[in-house]
């Protein structure tokens, strides 16, 4: 039964990665231009009565084009947590760039939960220019537009409650319709925060990740973030290895898999131990 009590489980569960340095995370770069990889995870919110996942990944198609090492299909991904993504009937899209719906098709009885102003975005004027359209994969947006047109998306302006303690609200920045989760745990407001921040370094040094469609709404998402957030760490960034560091493994056979991000970790790395990370 749902109320306003609700809490729920949240997970990570990393499926892909790719190699890359500091100089690519960070507007203006990084003097320090050492290894600083990047994981691709997607999420998952699980409660009494339903399971939700926010983002669908990519596959092999987007995978081999844009170098990417695919570690495991979502569908595999989330299968580790015991979660069929073929039965799951909602899922939070918080942008569409490929990385975050290219996985649409491995939910097929999905409803797809999405910002007005991202549709608008992804189909509007400004995918004329390659600085903005080059994170999108034009068949995804629009396989999404068709899925509108078989009632398979439900639209979100702004904030917005999605069920008793799981909410969705709308920061843009990185894109103009990007959005947020931010969930009730048992341990306090947790916030999805997917590229809002791609790394904990974006946020915590107020440092802008270089694809960005408003630098001073993604400014302003750091703070919406930690606004949201009962505390820092609960914040959980859209693609930082840290991730799987500071969170607890979510079953036997899991490490640098998934974890359960409703169960922190007691110690967070030092900034000493971040370096030996490439951070």
């Amino acid at each position: 039964m749902t109320d306003e009590s609700t809490t729920y489980q949240v997970y990570a569960v990393k499926y892909a990665e790719r190699d890359a340095s500091r100089g690519e995370h960070f507007i203006g770069g990084d003097p320090h231009d050492t290894p600083m990889p990047m994981d691709y995870f997607v999420w998952a919110v699980v409660g009494p009565d339903k399971t939700w996942v926010v983002d669908t990944g990519f596959g092999e198609l987007d995978a081999t084009a844009r170098n990417r090492r695919l570690v495991r299909t979502v569908t595999e991904a989330l299968a580790t947590i015991d979660v069929d993504a073929a039965t799951v009937t909602d899922v939070i899209i918080t942008h569409l760039h490929y990385d975050h719906v290219g996985g649409h098709h491995e939910f097929p009885q999905a409803r797809f939960h999405l910002q007005d102003r991202e549709m608008a975005f992804a189909t509007g004027r400004h995918m004329t220019h390659r600085a903005l359209n080059h994170a999108f994969t034009p068949s995804h947006v629009a396989d999404m537009v068709m899925f509108v047109h078989n009632d398979r998306v439900a639209f979100h302006d702004g904030d917005d409650e999605l069920a008793p303690g799981l909410t969705v609200h709308r920061v843009g920045g990185h894109t103009d319709g990007l959005q947020v989760v931010r969930v009730r745990t048992d341990i306090g407001w947790l916030v999805l925060a997917s590229d809002a921040t791609h790394y904990y370094e974006n946020f915590e040094a107020e440092r802008p990740f270089p694809i960005v469609f408003d630098i001073g709404a993604m400014l302003e998402a750091f703070d919406t973030l930690q606004r949201l957030a009962d505390r820092p760490e609960l914040v959980v960034p859209g693609h930082d290895p840290l991730v799987l560091q500071r969170f607890d493994i979510a079953g036997p056979g899991l490490d640098g898999i998934a974890v359960r991000l409703d169960r922190p970790l007691p110690h967070q790395p030092t900034p000493d131990e971040r370096c030996l990370h490439g951070h």
